[in-house]
């Protein structure tokens, strides 16, 4: 990942693929969200370290490469720097 920014509310990071994917993620009342503007695409997420339902949920939203992509950068955010949930 070559850029990690929290806003407070929400976070956004950018992962250099052969896509390079911005991700906006964070939580609603409804639960957590990640959102791919670039692609026009988005959807709910379960907590962070559950990446069978992550990546089933991106995957619908972006396809198998990008949204196994994005769940396995989330899943690295929560084990590698600690981030406890989104």
């Amino acid at each position: 990942m070559a850029m990690f920014k929290n806003y407070g509310t929400h976070y956004e990071f950018m992962i250099q693929s052969r896509s390079s994917i911005i991700v906006v993620f964070g939580k609603t009342s409804r639960g957590y969200f990640a959102c791919m503007p670039d692609f026009d695409a988005g959807c709910h997420l379960a907590n962070s370290n559950d990446l069978f339902w992550n990546t089933e949920r991106l995957i619908s939203a972006l396809g198998v490469v990008d949204g196994v992509t994005v769940a396995s950068a989330l899943m690295h955010l929560y084990k590698e720097l600690s981030y406890p949930e989104f």
